[in-house]
């Protein structure tokens, strides 16, 4: 590793740990730096011991995990589709868990059973894909059209959910969902997105300098040695399943998946041995700062979604004219 880049992750580190550690004392509930450490230590005031380590320890945990899911998932899918637009959302799997978050509300079910179903669908809507993938070939057009046939669908159940359910108490729950957020999170319904985060997140860690050879086809990929829609498939359902356990926590939360590989890209390079890390500490770092934001930029919070929304394209906007000045225009 060159200086250059060692400076490059040692800043990104050090950002990370700040960013966390800073998350601890920042809400509507201000908490300074010395008496909130103070209390962590001695336990003189649990009031604050309870707040530290009961609401805010898991949300930071769960969005900095839930942030390095998806931007990892987006710059793996990004690879693997060739396709600089693409994010989690082109397999389907938001709209599963979307689907099934909104049935477990209709069915009053409470937020342990809304993340099994949104989990559960959320499977379903990647099992269908990777089946249909399997089942004709694994080619990239498959897979897109499959993923976005089965988007479709699943959104066409969740306007039946929406029209059935109940106006003043099922379809206002099922909107709050949907726009996404953190403020419910605490650690007992945390187990299942640490255990995938901490299988899924290694997995391509290990296997990211691999991941290049996915932008190969089927008979380049044979040359080499390399069984490239197996790797392909393997790779887009460890992806799913990253994406399924954070959607199913958080709710639908956009542009993250897609933004932070740019960002990744533009500061790191395309080569996935460095893209992947990259994009795991920037994208747990935006998610982490959206939810600072989000719980204290006005008296209410503002859903994870409608924030992700408001910076995430004038970013985007700013990323792709920089790109095309760098091109030197439309070609």
């Amino acid at each position: 590793m060159s200086k250059g880049n060692g400076a490059v992750w040692g800043g990104l580190l050090f950002l990370l740990g700040a960013l966390a550690l800073a998350s601890l004392f920042i809400g509507r509930f201000r908490i300074g730096f010395f008496s909130g450490i103070s209390s962590l230590f001695s336990g003189a005031d649990p009031i604050l011991r309870a707040v530290i380590l009961r609401v805010r320890l898991p949300r930071i945990l769960a969005a900095g995990c839930i942030g390095a899911n998806l931007g990892v998932s987006g710059a793996v899918f990004q690879g693997i589709f060739r396709n600089p637009l693409v994010d989690s959302r082109i397999l389907g799997v938001s709209s599963g868990a979307a689907f099934g978050a909104a049935l477990a509300l209709l069915l009053s079910h409470g937020p342990v059973g809304v993340e099994i179903s949104a989990f559960g669908f959320s499977l379903l809507a990647m099992g269908v894909v990777i089946f249909v993938g399997e089942r004709f070939g694994a080619s990239i057009l498959v897979l897109v059209v499959t993923g976005v046939l089965t988007s479709a669908f699943f959104n066409a159940l969740l306007g039946l959910i929406k029209y059935v359910a109940d106006p003043l108490d099922q379809l206002p729950a099922i909107t709050y969902w949907l726009l996404g957020g953190l403020s419910g999170v605490r650690f007992g319904g945390l187990w299942p997105l640490f255990v995938i985060t901490g299988l899924g997140l290694p997995f391509f860690l290990l296997i990211r300098w691999r991941l290049n050879l996915l932008t190969l086809d089927a008979a380049e990929g044979a040359a080499l040695g390399v069984a490239v829609k197996r790797f392909r498939l393997a790779a887009i359902g460890v992806g799913t399943l990253l994406v399924a356990a954070s959607v199913s926590v958080s709710g639908i939360i956009g542009w993250v998946g897609l933004i932070v590989p740019h960002a990744a890209r533009a500061l790191v390079g395309p080569d996935h041995a460095r893209l992947i890390p990259a994009s795991l500490l920037l994208g747990a770092m935006t998610l982490l700062a959206l939810d600072d934001i989000s719980r204290t930029a006005i008296s209410a919070e503002i859903p994870l979604g409608i924030l992700a929304g408001l910076i995430g394209v004038p970013a985007f906007l700013f990323l792709f004219m920089r790109v095309l000045r760098a091109r030197g225009g439309w070609r």
